[in-house]
């Protein structure tokens, strides 16, 4: 499969790092030669220099010929004619991402004027992904919802975790809560674990929970939501409004601190019930004269990664409950999710991972039998999906625990949706057509529809 992608800052270069060592034929466009070359002398892709708004510099990136192209430039105007021309020169797929606010509520006009297959929304998708995750300690995270019916929950096992010591067996049996531990980041070893496997200390653990009871299954891993009045945001952009109208109604004492104060004055006017603070002194200082050391949840959202360290760090020190981070560095977000400071949200793995599963559900086709979810765990070492059974599928109807059901190393089966109800599988379940299905895999599997679940 022959992939263009536009643009090489974080979220272009994440994509082709996890992307590099697949099968696809990737050439990159920028208009920074020296971004070109150097992701060009570090992974097997070709590189073109240029606008990829120019049909001169998309031809020569062969887009009469590509397969997808993906634009991720920080202008939504060049992504949008890039995938336009592309898509006019002969290019089968384009998806675009958009960071405008006023594209964002266009989109679904977008898609039909430029003949776009799929978007992505960072600065939504964030500001959903914060808005889940207040109120929770530093070492735990609320990943993406899977609909209304699951939860995955990224959890480090601290000293005093609970189910240190336990089997899964164990935690299945006297624990009445309904979730399955499906993958485990031990010393830089990746585990898809049995019912064998013993939780220790410093692992890390994607879980796989049912909504219904959702609060049960957080006690039990010794997790409680903490309360929280008043809520400090730094950093009033576009992710700091799409929050905003989240909280509304939500009666919490919001403070916002924006450095600009051309926009501090657009956020008085749009949310006349919250404080905005213009904070365009020291950081430290202000947070200190804004008296931050009393609120229940910090966020940073500012655009510098190390501004947000810092005002995590500030946090942490005041013993503030609920810190969360916007990080878009990678080595930033593992360097906060291992000292379980805060949670950390990073627009550009979310950007990257959206991207991922357009491609794989590219690479299958119509068939029906695409990616419906995708999620990264484990350190990017393995994967959440979601597949729908068809009446093709093999080992319908086939008991779990059955010896004549051979799934493959590193697989197991998360979560069975069945008319709208989640339920977390045991050796008595089984796959019955129609059944929504989750699958954990490591990412050595190259897992691409459920059949590929099978030996």
């Amino acid at each position: 499969m022959k992939i263009i992608i536009v643009g090489l800052g974080q979220a272009g270069t994440t994509l082709v790092k996890e992307l590099a060592n697949e099968h696809y034929d990737i050439t990159v466009i920028d208009k920074e030669r020296s971004l070109v070359d150097r992701i060009t002398d570090k992974y097997n892709v070709n590189g073109i220099t240029g606008s990829a708004a120019s049909k001169e510099t998309l031809l020569a990136a062969g887009a009469d010929t590509a397969d997808i192209i993906i634009a991720l430039t920080h202008v939504d105007e060049i992504n949008l004619l890039s995938c336009m021309q592309a898509k006019a020169l002969g290019t089968c797929k384009s998806a675009a991402r958009l960071l405008s606010a006023d594209f964002v509520r266009e989109s679904v006009s977008l898609k039909e004027q430029y003949s776009i297959d799929y978007f992505v929304k960072p600065k939504l998708d964030i500001a959903e992904e914060i808005y889940r995750n207040i109120g929770m300690p530093g070492f735990m995270k609320l990943e993406g919802y899977w609909g209304k019916d699951l939860q995955i929950i990224d959890v480090n096992a601290l000293d005093d975790f609970p189910l240190n010591g336990k089997t899964l067996s164990e935690i299945r049996q006297t624990d009445n809560v309904n979730m399955l531990v499906v993958a485990a980041a031990r010393n830089d070893r990746l585990f898809i674990p049995g019912g064998d496997f013993v939780i220790k200390e410093d692992d890390n653990l994607s879980i796989v929970a049912a909504k219904e009871g959702l609060n049960n299954t957080l006690k039990s891993l010794g997790i409680s939501r903490k309360p929280v009045k008043r809520i400090v945001i730094v950093g009033g952009g576009i992710t700091g409004e799409y929050l905003m109208d989240m909280l509304r109604g939500d009666k919490k004492n919001v403070t916002i601190l924006e450095h600009d104060v051309h926009r501090c004055r657009e956020l008085m006017e749009r949310y006349p019930e919250v404080r905005v603070a213009y904070s365009g002194g020291e950081i430290l200082d202000v947070l200190e004269e804004e008296h931050v050391s009393e609120a229940d949840c910090v966020i940073s959202l500012t655009d510098n990664d190390e501004i947000n360290l810092v005002i995590s760090m500030f946090s942490w020190s005041c013993r503030i409950p609920s810190i969360i981070t916007r990080v878009d560095r990678p080595e930033h977000v593992k360097l906060l999710h291992r000292v379980n400071i805060d949670i950390s949200v990073s627009a550009t793995e979310l950007s990257a991972l959206k991207m991922i599963r357009f491609i794989r559900n590219c690479e299958i086709g119509n068939t029906g039998s695409g990616i419906g979810k995708f999620y990264n765990i484990a350190g990017n070492r393995a994967e959440i999906m979601e597949f729908t059974a068809s009446d093709d599928f093999p080992a319908l109807n086939i008991l779990l625990a059955n010896k004549d059901l051979h799934l493959k190393k590193d697989v197991i089966i998360a979560c069975l949706i069945r008319n709208g109800e989640a339920v977390i599988p045991s050796g008595n379940s089984c796959i019955m057509s129609g059944d929504k299905v989750i699958i954990a895999s490591s990412k050595a599997n190259k897992i691409r529809n459920l059949n590929g679940i099978l030996r």
